[in-house]
């Protein structure tokens, strides 16, 4: 039987994981430790870093992991890498299960950009009210345009001081609503859009308030991902590891 570790942090890997569960799939489920209180899952779970290919190998040797599911974030690119290198050295089974990258349809503004750096550039000069749907890790890459207001949407409380001057902070845990989203930019006057083309339904809902108010969006391409096979299909996962596709969930 396989044993399996489950590499989440997204709405994805949770559905997964309820999946993996129901049937009946030894699987451990591995968080980052981004979050203060992540989702809780119906699988032993485990939170933090591993300590890079070495670290991860070790892992999975100790806990006789078969078969890893990467179902990290699309832009955990280090995460990504680190998998495919260590299950290769381990001899280990490896599926990436990503959703599919959101592409723009009739209404659509989109500017694609290839990084954070492409999105500050890409800012008007104007003072503006941005939207910043990209998470806390790269804010401090748009104080070089302190002219605009910008508003975040966090899951956790900032700890500390954040390094926007003019900043508005949200915070709620998606997914997120088309009537939710369409709110929360009238409220807040928005006029600019940056967010990273994670794929996916729990957040596409500001892309589409984006298009019904005809805001123009900054959209961050994902970052190139290693060779690896890749499904967004759970019956295919289950299948992969010998289990029946019959999907309980």
């Amino acid at each position: 039987m396989p044993r399996v570790l489950l590499l989440g942090g997204t709405t994805e890997a949770s559905l997964l994981a309820r999946h993996l569960a129901t049937a009946g799939v030894d699987a451990v489920f591995s968080y980052a430790g981004r979050t203060d209180a992540p989702v809780a899952q119906p699988l032993p779970t485990r939170v933090g870093g591993f300590g890079g290919v070495a670290g991860l190998c070790a892992y999975l040797g100790a806990e006789g992991i078969t078969h890893v599911i990467d179902a990290t974030h699309p832009f955990a690119a280090g995460m990504s890498a680190n998998a495919v290198a260590a299950c290769e050295a381990a001899g280990v089974a490896l599926l990436a299960f990503e959703r599919a990258p959101w592409v723009a349809g009739p209404g659509d503004l989109w500017t694609h950009v290839a990084d954070i750096a492409g999105a500050v550039a890409a800012l008007p000069m104007a003072p503006a009210r941005v939207f910043l749907a990209i998470g806390k890790q790269t804010l401090a890459a748009f104080a070089a345009r302190p002219q605009h207001h910008y508003l975040i949407r966090l899951v956790d409380p900032p700890q500390g001081a954040l390094p926007l001057a003019d900043v508005a902070v949200e915070i709620a845990r998606g997914p997120f609503t088309l009537d939710g989203d369409l709110a929360l930019m009238k409220a807040h006057r928005i006029t600019h859009i940056v967010a990273k083309n994670a794929g996916g339904t729990g957040a596409r809902a500001k892309l589409d308030a984006a298009r019904s108010l005809g805001l123009p969006v900054i959209l961050i391409d994902r970052p190139p991902a290693p060779p690896r096979a890749v499904t967004d299909d759970p019956a295919e996962v289950l299948r992969w590891l010998g289990h029946s596709a019959r999907l309980g969930v």
